[in-house]
C-alpha cells in the first residue's frame, strides 16, 4: 500500500471517530431492529442463533423478530416458545428474508443469497471451503452488508464465538472418546478414569489451544492420564498456568509423539492452523502402531485433520476403523450438542443486537466497536476484507474510508 493510501486511511479513521453535530432527542438514542431468523438448511446443522428467552428480551426493548416455523425443532424449542417470547412465526424463509437483519448459524446457501435484498444485513458464519465458489460474488451483486461471526472479536481481541465453540468441542471430544472406548462400540472396553487398583486410560491431546485446553480439563476431570503436545512452547506454558497444576507436556517431536500414541487409549486432534490447512503431524505409520480398539477424535478435521488416516465423516455415520483404531472425524462437533451450543451463541448474539439497537443501528455500532467491525467482510456490496480480495482476485475497499463517507 502506498504512503498516500496509508495517510488517506488514517485520515478516514480519524474522521469516522470525530464527534458529529446532530439534532437528536434528549435521552437514549436507539433504533428498533427488524430481525429475521430462517430455519437452517445446511446438512446436520442443528444450532439456532437466538433462544426464545433472548428473543423475549429483544422484543421487550421494542425490536421485531421473525422466525421461520420449525426453526428450533432440533434443540427442542417449539414454535409456541418463540410466539410466547413475542416473535412472529412465519411459514417460509421468503417471509423471514423480508427483515432488515438476517441472523443465522451456517453460511447462506445460493437459494438464500437469491432472497437477500440491497442494504440488507446478514450475520452468519464465513466458511468459504463449504460454500459455492461464486457465493461471494453473488452477495456482492446483491449489495448486502455481511458479517462473519467467526471473525468477531471481543475487547481482549479473542474470537469470542470461536472460543465458545472450541470449549464445547473440547469437552464433547472426551465424551465421544469415552463412549467409543466401550466394548459395544468396538473399543477396548475401558472406562476413561479407571477405578481403585485399575489404571486410568491414557489420553494424548495434540494442540494446546482452546479445544485442547477444554479436552484436557474434561479428561482430567474424569480421572484419565493426560499428555499434551503442541508446536508452541508458549501455549504449553499457558495451559499449565491456566490448569493450575503440572501435567505432561511436550513440543511436537515425531519420536516422542509416536511413543505416546503407542501407549495411548485415546488421541484427540486439536490443532488449529494460522492459515490454510491443519498441519498433519500424525502419520499413517504412527496410527498403525496404536493399540487395537483405541480411539481417535480428530476435531481438526474441518480444516483437513492432523491425522494422515482421517477423512470426513458425518453425525449419522461418524466412525470408521483403520489399523483397528476407531476414527471419529465429524466436522462441527458443536452441532452434536446443539442446545448447549445454541445457548452459547445466544449469549453473544443477544447482547450484540441489544447494543446495536441502543447505539442507533448497525452502522453506528461498527463505527465504535472494532471487534464487530473485524467481522465485516461486505459493506453495501463492497468487499472490505483484503484477505478475501487477494484470495478471489476481487476489488477491495477499505471499510474505514467507507464509514467516513457514510
Amino acid at each position: 500500500m502506498s504512503t498516500s493510501q496509508e495517510l488517506l486511511k488514517q485520515l478516514a479513521r480519524e474522521v469516522a471517530f470525530l464527534p458529529q453535530e446532530q439534532v437528536q432527542e434528549v435521552g437514549r438514542k436507539g433504533r428498533n431492529l427488524f430481525i429475521g431468523i430462517p430455519k437452517e438448511t445446511s446438512f446436520q446443522e442443528h444450532r439456532v442463533p437466538l433462544t426464545p428467552s433472548s428473543i423475549a428480551t429483544l422484543v421487550s426493548r421494542g425490536h421485531d423478530v421473525l422466525v421461520e416455523r420449525g426453526v428450533g425443532q432440533a434443540v427442542q424449542f417449539q414454535d409456541n416458545d418463540y410466539t410466547e417470547a413475542g416473535a412472529q412465526v412465519v411459514e417460509s424463509a421468503e417471509e423471514v428474508f423480508k427483515a432488515d437483519l438476517i441472523i443465522k448459524v451456517a453460511p447462506p446457501s445460493l437459494k438464500e443469497i437469491e432472497m437477500l435484498r440491497p442494504k440488507q444485513i446478514l450475520i452468519s458464519a464465513l466458511q468459504l471451503t463449504v460454500q459455492p465458489k461464486d457465493a461471494l460474488r453473488k452477495m456482492m451483486d446483491k449489495k448486502v452488508t455481511a458479517v462473519a461471526w467467526d471473525f468477531i472479536k471481543d475487547r481482549e481481541g479473542i474470537y469470542t464465538i470461536i472460543r465458545a465453540m472450541g470449549e464445547i468441542a473440547g469437552n464433547t471430544s472426551i465424551q465421544i472418546a469415552a463412549e467409543y472406548l466401550s466394548s459395544d462400540k468396538g473399543g477396548q472396553g475401558l472406562m476413561l478414569g479407571g477405578i481403585s487398583g485399575v489404571a486410568p486410560a491414557e489420553v494424548v491431546i495434540i494442540g494446546a489451544g482452546t479445544v485442547g485446553e477444554f479436552a484436557t480439563r474434561a479428561a482430567m476431570g474424569l480421572g484419565a492420564s493426560v499428555k499434551v503436545f503442541d508446536k508452541s512452547i508458549y501455549r504449553l506454558r499457558r495451559l499449565q498456568s491456566d490448569l493450575g497444576q503440572r501435567i505432561y507436556t511436550s513440543v511436537i517431536q515425531p519420536d516422542e509423539l509416536k511413543l505416546a500414541l503407542m501407549q495411548a487409549d485415546v488421541a484427540i486432534g486439536a490443532l488449529r492452523p494460522e492459515h490454510g490447512r491443519t498441519p498433519m503431524v500424525v502419520t499413517e505409520d504412527m496410527v498403525s502402531e496404536m493399540k487395537s480398539g483405541s480411539v481417535i477424535v480428530d476435531v481438526s478435521i474441518d480444516r483437513g485433520g492432523c491425522f494422515e488416516t482421517s477423512h470426513v465423516t458425518t453425525h449419522t455415520d461418524p466412525v470408521f476403523k483403520e489399523y483397528g483404531v476407531i476414527h471419529y472425524c465429524v466436522p462441527n462437533i458443536a452441532s452434536r450438542v446443539p442446545r448447549t451450543a445454541s445457548y452459547a451463541l445466544t449469549n453473544i448474539f443477544g447482547p450484540l443486537l441489544l447494543t446495536m439497537g441502543d447505539r442507533g443501528g448497525f452502522e453506528e455500532l461498527i463505527k465504535k466497536d472494532l471487534g464487530i467491525r473485524h467481522g465485516v467482510y461486505l459493506y453495501n456490496g463492497a468487499l472490505t476484507s483484503e484477505i478475501l480480495s487477494e484470495a478471489f482476485r476481487l476489488p477491495y475497499k477499505d471499510l474505514d474510508i467507507l464509514l467516513a463517507a457514510f
